[in-house]
């Protein structure tokens, strides 16, 4: 097998289909281009399982292999809940929704205004912070 150089574009749409294939949760791919200097994109998907997100692991590293791309490097095998797959130009997480919402990579490497964590629940009107109950109070 040669390796071919495939741009980063073509690899997250790759990567993308693989996920999809093994039923992967909220796939966000995020460009990074501009705020960090050793990748391009991140994809952030979630599993239901530890054995889903294996699943997904293997299978976005079977898809870029019949490309010819060959991983730098895997973290998390086995049961964890967080499996990072370093495809150089991409860099795969493939993480449980528990750890998904713990370490928000999304406000991280997006912005606080774009955070999912707790998918929004604690902006709901129905757990409204008590620091804006007292704002609100002391405004009537």
């Amino acid at each position: 097998m040669t390796k071919q150089n495939i741009a980063g574009e073509e690899l997250v749409q790759l990567a993308k289909l693989a996920l999809e294939e093994v039923k992967a949760q909220d796939i966000q791919v995020i460009d990074v281009r501009d705020k960090h200097s050793l990748t391009d994109y991140m994809i952030i998907a979630t599993g239901t399982s530890n054995r889903q997100i294996n699943a997904m692991a293997e299978k976005v590293r079977e898809i870029v292999k019949q490309k010819g791309v060959m991983p730098l490097g895997e973290e998390g095998k086995g049961d964890s809940d967080w499996v990072l797959l370093d495809l150089n130009d991409v860099v795969v997480h493939m993480m449980t929704a528990a750890a998904r919402q713990f370490y928000d990579l999304e406000r991280l490497w997006l912005g606080a205004e774009q955070s999912r964590a707790a998918d929004g629940k604690h902006h709901s009107p129905e757990n409204t912070h008590e620091h804006f109950v007292k704002l609100n109070k002391d405004l009537d």
